[in-house]
């Protein structure tokens, strides 16, 4: 069967994932490994050996050996595997840097993880060659495209000077207890920390992951979340890797939407904010037709959330509903799947941070099971996830296979098994405050665990917030809670820690804002401008009082401000894994914040 042979990969008998990959060119050699989506870049599995052993050799000519560290700045791209693979053949630790990261930064994460060799995208060189002026220890910068500058090298010519190593030699002499990956974390306070993942670390997780979904023979997925995000490298990468399925390389993740009904990847990761977006994208389409068609489609999907409530409450659904909501999937349903691009996808889920139950809710009731999961850079960014057909919407599911949860007595959730990083690099006492004696690692965030040990994260231990009367509220649940409410909303972040009430500061969704703005004759407003519309603020109020109604009064937002403009994932608001940066929103809007206070 497909699915058999799917997983027939992980008994190879390979423990690295240098070996796996040369055990599964031998399989499937003139099977694509990695492509550009106008196949202007398509490598076969033979083809990337090749050059991934060339390169190999290159790098070990300019000394890179097995133990040491190097630096990757690449966007999405074919050469990005080829770098990677190179230096886990050699038994290196090759490790992403964000390409939204100031020099400053880079200059931190290169010093703190002693890479002497780095290979960046000729679009990165400004930023890198800034902080290489703070790295004396950096002694070769290999650029992938373009033409040398300064005393940079070329891609191209260090894989020509490596033909003749011997590669597989080099494989074999790795374990699964060398380093395959450095993750340094995109913290919402302090410098980032150099999460240090073994060959076992990321073997346990993919195994955990294919004991949960049957994926087909030949699957496809596509790499558009930044390498440096452990959800990336584990799910768009290294599982591919392991199993055989092609790749297909998004440069700008901008586009990954447009990308999906050309790829019709098999399996789809992505973080809440896409899932948002594509939700506010059909709603908007709605709103773009004709009355009566408008109605229809409502009362499609409004039975197919019925349906959905049901059948997660465990209730017997009406058979006149189930013919309904079978007619609109035939009739409807399924064109928006194909429409969309996850009509063939076995398995997709959602994860990174909190996402509003009414977006999991919306996309079940057109047929695409969205699966909510938990992980974390230390855990190799898998700890639990919902299955495919035992879904629980509100909650990030049971432990993957291998891995161990419990709570701690303050509600924290601790976790252990071989996914549990080897430690923070450079800083044994962080990592001995993190991982106990028992190997049990405290998360720092809190939940809940059902008697069927499904999980559910109530928010971040430390982002907690008590207000002035001592009541505990989870800011997430209720930033989750608004952009639910309505599709205006597409950043939100709620202050209230020690204060009488809540607010909130809001950043309109840019694309659902232009085409509400052009259905009531703004259009052509910018974001900055369609903030002060008094219009705006309106509808957004009524989110505000929708979203309200669902929370208890001590939750409840008091007052909002809409920020002018947008928060870019990497910018002064949000990390680039799109979390919230609380403590600099507070400090850059602390007289809006104020001016909610007063009077």
């Amino acid at each position: 069967m497909a699915e058999a042979t799917a997983k027939s990969t992980m008994g190879s008998g390979a423990s690295t994932f240098g070996e796996a990959f040369r055990r599964r060119v031998e399989m499937h050699p003139d099977r694509i490994a990695v492509r550009t989506v106008d196949d202007q870049v398509s490598l076969t599995w033979k083809e990337l050996r090749d050059r991934v052993d060339r390169l190999a050799g290159g790098l070990a000519k300019l000394g890179l050996r097995r133990g040491d560290t190097i630096a990757l700045m690449l966007n999405n791209r074919p050469e990005f595997a080829i770098a990677d693979l190179a230096a886990a053949t050699l038994g290196a630790t090759p490790f992403s840097i964000y390409q939204t990261l100031p020099a400053e930064q880079i200059a931190y994460v290169v010093a703190d993880a002693g890479a002497r060799i780095a290979i960046v995208e000729t679009a990165h060189l400004k930023s890198f060659g800034e902080a290489r002026k703070n790295l004396p220890g950096l002694e070769h910068v290999i650029l992938v495209d373009g033409e040398r500058v300064g005393d940079t090298l070329r891609l191209e010519d260090v894989e020509s000077s490596g033909a003749d190593f011997d590669a597989a030699a080099a494989a074999r002499s790795v374990g699964p207890e060398d380093l395959l990956t450095l993750i340094y974390t995109s913290g919402t306070t302090g410098p980032p920390k150099g999460v240090q993942l073994s060959h076992r670390n990321l073997f346990t997780v993919v195994q955990g992951l294919l004991d949960i979904v049957d994926f087909p023979d030949e699957s496809r997925v596509i790499s558009w979340l930044p390498t440096a995000h452990i959800a990336e490298r584990a799910f768009n990468y290294y599982l591919p890797l392991l199993m055989g399925f092609t790749i297909t390389t998004c440069a700008n993740p901008r586009e990954i939407i447009s990308y999906l009904p050309k790829v019709r990847p098999q399996f789809f990761f992505a973080v809440p904010r896409i899932w948002e977006k594509m939700k506010a994208g059909l709603e908007a389409q709605l709103a773009g037709l004709p009355a009566e068609q408008q109605a229809k489609m409502k009362e499609n999907v409004d039975a197919a959330i019925d349906r959905v409530r049901l059948t997660q409450a465990g209730k017997p659904v009406p058979p006149d509903l189930e013919r309904r909501v079978a007619a609109a999937d035939a009739e409807v349903f399924s064109a928006l799947r194909a429409m969309l691009g996850l009509d063939q996808a076995a398995s997709v889920v959602v994860g990174a941070a909190p996402t509003p139950p009414e977006v999991i809710e919306f996309f079940h009731a057109l047929g695409i099971p969205l699966a909510e999961g938990w992980g974390m850079s230390e855990t190799c960014g898998v700890g639990t996830v919902n299955r495919p057909g035992r879904i629980k919407l509100g909650t990030v599911g049971p432990p993957v296979p291998g891995i161990e949860i419990r709570l701690a007595e303050d509600g924290e959730v601790l976790i252990r098994g071989d996914n549990i990083m080897v430690g923070y690099r450079n800083q044994p006492e962080k990592t001995a405050e993190t991982i106990d004696g028992e190997g049990w690692l405290a998360t720092g965030d809190i939940g809940e665990i059902d008697d069927e040990g499904y999980l559910k994260i109530v928010d971040r231990k430390k982002e907690l917030i008590i207000n002035a009367a001592g009541k505990n509220m989870s800011p997430a649940n209720i930033e989750s809670t608004l952009k639910a409410a309505t599709p205006l909303i597409g950043q939100a972040c709620v202050i209230g820690d020690r204060r009488p009430y809540n607010t909130a500061l809001i950043v309109l969704d840019p694309d659902f804002a232009a085409a509400w703005a052009a259905r009531n004759g703004m259009s052509g407003m910018s974001l900055e401008e369609l903030a002060g519309q008094e219009k705006i603020i309106t509808a957004v109020q009524r989110g505000v009082d929708e979203a309200n109604s669902r929370l208890s009064r001590v939750e409840q937002v008091k007052k909002f401000t809409i920020v002018p403009g947008d928060w870019m994932p990497g910018g002064a608001e949000l990390t680039p894994t799109m979390k919230l940066k609380r403590k600099p929103i507070a400090e850059k809007y602390g007289e809006a914040v104020e001016a909610m206070y007063r009077g």
